[in-house]
């Protein structure tokens, strides 16, 4: 089985979650858990994981023979990301760290002067702790193909659960709808929604289950920090009663799970009270 964690609104405790879920989850069978924020992984800060590199994620990228360009500026007209800078009657100038490697380029030029190369945008790394297999990507510095690297992550991942013979697949994803966050939902088959009781997270929680909705993923809500603020908790209650999606879990807010993230460890470790929390979870999405 497959289970996306998401919530839209970032902060709201996704990881936490996912890292909770995982760990429980690997006690009755191999679990792995995808870390698929890629612009900012911390599932292994929270499970205490050296990390180990795994592969490399690269990008295509032209590569032009200047022998053969006729300075037509073709290349450069199609190139929807202005990664190709042409003056008329000059070599075309490339600027590799925006393009997004779409090969329009290469189709466009009459010449044939373009061929692909590649460049590095991101590292996959494995780990394991906690009895959690630990698949985890990164995005690398400057490189704006983030959502690129989770399709890699969770290519690779699938590869890997399939050696180690994992039953459940977590995928906790980035933050919002993007492009980062969709390639982390397709192909699940359940979505744990998180969210939390303020306005901006309501919004968000609303924005990322119509891509539920939209990709026919079956879902449900997860309210962390429910205790903090009464009226909005009801109003969370009361959308998820208007649309007839499952509240399958409510987190308080306590200390431990400051002391969670503080002592990289995994929650349901810090006080094992929270195990029936998300043993209650995991019972409900099966």
């Amino acid at each position: 089985m497959k289970i996306a964690v998401t919530g839209g609104k970032g902060g709201t405790g996704k990881s936490m979650v996912a890292v909770s879920l995982a760990v429980e989850l690997s006690e009755k069978n191999l679990t792995m858990l995808v870390d698929a924020d890629v612009e900012c992984p911390n599932d292994h800060l929270m499970l205490s994981v050296k990390r180990k590199i795994y592969t490399k994620v690269y990008q295509p990228i032209p590569k032009w023979d200047f022998d053969k360009c006729t300075k037509c500026g073709k290349c450069a007209s199609v190139c929807k990301q202005n990664a190709i800078v042409f003056v008329k009657d000059k070599y075309p100038a490339f600027v590799k760290d925006i393009c997004i490697g779409c090969k329009a380029c290469l189709v466009a030029c009459p010449q044939k002067a373009i061929t692909e190369t590649k460049k590095e945008i991101g590292t996959i790394y494995t780990g394991k702790n906690y009895g959690v297999d630990l698949v985890s990507g990164e995005l690398k510095l400057g490189e704006l193909a983030s959502g690129e690297v989770v399709a890699e992550v969770r290519k690779y991942s699938e590869e890997i659960a399939g050696k180690i013979k994992a039953k459940t697949i977590l995928i906790d994803s980035a933050a919002g709808v993007g492009c980062p966050v969709i390639a982390s939902l397709v192909g699940t088959d359940y979505i744990v929604a998180v969210t939390e009781p303020t306005p901006s997270a309501l919004h968000d929680l609303k924005r990322v289950l119509y891509l539920a909705d939209h990709f026919k993923i079956k879902h449900g809500i997860v309210i962390n920090k429910f205790d903090l603020a009464k009226n909005f908790y009801m109003e969370i209650e009361k959308f998820a009663k208007e649309k007839n999606i499952a509240i399958i879990g409510k987190i308080p807010y306590r200390n431990d799970f400051v002391d969670s993230m503080i002592k990289m460890k995994p929650v349901v470790e810090i006080n094992p009270k929270y195990k029936s929390i998300f043993g209650k979870i995991i019972d409900k999405i099966s």
